[in-house]
């Protein structure tokens, strides 16, 4: 142990003798002395920890530094060393943002080339052509997924997997894996203008891009007037589409009302939705589906539109971007603002914009929901509501939850109600 004192004293006595041959002087003096030092006590550590290892255990003194400060820096360094890389996006970021609409460029996968080649075996001097076949490409589907709601998870180009080459002794290459896109239920797939597909039940597929066939092989060439062809063919490309996608929202029931009429308010009160409330209107600018909950685990989807304006049909406002999405709706919800004067003639205009966006769309089963009864003003044009419109009217306040059972009970036989005409034509219904 005191030729080991006496070894550490020489070393920092000479200790500016070391450090121009190791660094350098490019360094600022305090920072170099800092490494150098961290350098030397490395150095001098793992000396002293071997030295401490190979005495007897009666002459080892006990341990008063901790090794892990002798090796100091070595974790950091490498921690420099990684490059930070770009984060992907969460699934909850990429849901922030309704997207109903897409443009979309698929390419399915290039075949692979044949391969020209001869069998070479010992003793045998004509073995032949063995020069096997390209994999075909690998196609692009799009496949419906009932987990996704948006078509703002899809991107804007996909290209399918190709083909491998073909190889020696007649071995086929390997075709290219298929390429699924998951889209929400209710896709259109249009091209050109044209509907080529509707994408509106789970587990539907349209194959968007087809993949390219696998070239040929000279084996492929063999015939008896040509007994060692050395002709190969490549592999083909795969098919190249450009595809609008238009998502249409599809649920059982789908309320409409002119703006701040209280849907967005109606469906948090009956559902987990949360979509965004205030006093002002168009503060719903993407449709909300939530989903009310019955017993025997049977389940109602509720979409809330977002709030129609007269001339929507004309596509005033964003009309035809809202008006899309009640077209698979099967039955319909009017909301109306019962604060209003003369509320009937808000079902009058919504009935009016379905009729002229749609034909036959405001005929659909339907109910009529006045909502705001907690306001006094309201009470009083609730029985001219009925007068003027000849029906039963659901009065209710989306706010105190007023009346909410009788909405509830309301919507169950709606809801029976299709299940058994989508029944009687053969038809499996919506579940969600």
């Amino acid at each position: 142990m005191a030729a080991a004192c006496e070894f550490r004293v020489k070393l920092f006595r000479n200790l500016p003798k070391y450090l121009p041959n190791t660094y350098g002087w490019a360094m600022s003096p305090a920072r170099l002395f800092s490494a150098r030092l961290r350098t030397v006590f490395e150095d001098v550590g793992h000396w002293a920890l071997s030295t401490w290892a190979g005495l007897k255990p009666s002459r080892r003194l006990p341990q008063q530094a901790s090794p892990r400060l002798l090796s100091v820096g070595r974790a950091d360094h490498a921690k420099r060393q990684e490059l930070p890389g770009k984060k992907p996006l969460s699934e909850k970021k990429l849901k922030r943002y309704f997207v109903d609409c897409r443009r979309v460029l698929v390419c399915g996968g290039n075949g692979g080339a044949g391969a020209s080649c001869f069998h070479s075996e010992p003793r045998k001097e004509f073995g032949g052509p063995d020069g096997g076949d390209g994999g075909n490409g690998g196609h692009v589907i799009l496949r419906v997924d009932q987990q996704v709601k948006s078509l703002s998870s899809v991107l804007s180009r996909y290209q399918g997997f190709s083909g491998e080459d073909g190889g020696s002794k007649n071995c086929f290459g390997r075709s290219g894996a298929v390429l699924y896109v998951q889209v929400p239920m209710g896709t259109l797939v249009k091209e050109g203008g044209r509907v080529v597909a509707d994408l509106s039940r789970v587990g539907d597929e349209y194959i968007a891009a087809l993949g390219g066939a696998g070239g040929k092989g000279n084996r492929f060439f063999l015939a008896n007037d040509n007994r060692a062809p050395v002709t190969c063919t490549p592999g083909q490309p795969g098919q190249q589409r450009v595809l609008h996608l238009e998502l249409k929202t599809v649920a059982h029931a789908g309320m409409v009302g002119f703006p701040n009429a209280g849907k967005s308010s109606l469906l948090r009160a009956i559902s987990n939705a949360r979509p965004a409330v205030a006093s002002y209107p168009f503060t719903t600018l993407k449709p909300h589906v939530g989903i009310v909950h019955y017993e025997g685990h049977q389940q109602i989807a509720v979409a809330d539109i977002p709030g129609i304006i007269r001339g929507a049909h004309q596509n005033r406002g964003l009309g035809s971007a809202f008006l899309r999405h009640i077209e698979r709706c099967r039955f319909l919800l009017f909301v109306v603002d019962l604060s209003q004067p003369e509320p009937w003639t808000q079902v009058d205009d919504l009935k009016y914009e379905l009729e002229m966006y749609e034909e036959g769309l405001s005929e659909r089963p339907h109910a009529i929901i006045a909502n705001k009864i907690d306001l006094p003003e309201a009470r009083a044009n609730l029985s001219q509501l009925r007068d003027h419109l000849g029906r039963e009217v659901i009065a209710l306040s989306a706010l105190t939850g007023e009346n909410l059972e009788q909405l509830l009970l309301h919507l169950k036989v709606l809801h029976d109600a299709y299940v058994e005409a989508e029944l009687g034509k053969g038809r499996q219904p919506l579940r969600w």
